[in-house]
């Protein structure tokens, strides 16, 4: 691994990152054909978190968080810090001092592919976190790692200035170079939800509006009276 820091890389549009953050990660992600999600283990240091920024990453060593401290001086207003590992682990590499350092430089959250402590101080702050895990266990600040190189986290590969959407369905990742069509495949989707919420309302079934009543024969999915059904399984 070369122990590098790049500076200034391209960022998608901060603006567009917000608006996608503001679609929520469930959203982009149908939006997107099902691509870009983190997985489950990422979950928000505290309900109600949600985020859409531009990434900054960082790849640090298991137990060590010097990494993390260089990180923060490439951190511009509108990015989400992205935190791996060379090797599974679930230190708390994170804490609130970090998020104080983040929040004044208008960091709008973390991504950690290790642990998180501090969590209340978190929550009070309101400060985003992500974690796979809650760990009280510190760390050194003794090998050197890199700064705005890919990284992969949940199987996703994540490069500078992509968009990172976070809430509490989870983490995904869209490419920069994918953002237009993020942007215009989400709003589509939540303009078809909109309808489709408002056709429930009036009492119109699933079954009908998605067109799925006509196929339920292809499932060999059969309605039988309950009379039948006892008579066919030997309930009389």
């Amino acid at each position: 691994m070369r122990t590098v820091v790049v500076i200034d890389p391209p960022r998608a549009d901060i603006d567009d990152a917000e608006t996608l953050g503001g679609y929520g990660a469930a959203t982009v992600h149908e939006a997107l054909g099902r691509v870009g999600y983190l997985g489950p283990e990422f979950r928000p240091a505290w309900p109600g978190a949600q985020a859409g920024g531009t990434a900054v990453t960082a790849l640090c060593w298991p137990g060590d968080n010097l990494m993390i401290h260089v990180a923060v001086e490439q951190c511009r207003p509108g990015d989400v810090l992205v935190v791996a590992t060379t090797s599974p682990s679930a230190d708390g590499l994170f804490g609130e001092l970090f998020a104080t350092a983040l929040q004044h430089r208008g960091v709008r959250g973390v991504v950690l592919g290790c642990g998180v402590r501090d969590v209340a101080d978190l929550r009070e702050m309101r400060f985003p976190v992500w974690s796979r895990a809650i760990s009280a266990q510190g760390t050194v600040k003794a090998t050197a790692g890199a700064v705005n190189v890919p990284v992969v986290l949940g199987g996703q590969t994540i490069h500078p200035g992509d968009v990172v959407v976070a809430d509490d369905d989870g983490v995904m990742v869209v490419p920069r170079t994918d953002v237009p069509r993020a942007l215009t495949a989400s709003r589509a989707r939540l303009d078809k939800e909109a309808a489709s919420r408002a056709a429930f309302r009036q009492g119109e079934l699933g079954l009908d509006r998605y067109g799925l009543r006509q196929r339920l024969p292809d499932f060999g999915i059969e309605y039988v009276s309950y009379e039948q059904y006892r008579k066919e399984n030997g309930r009389d």
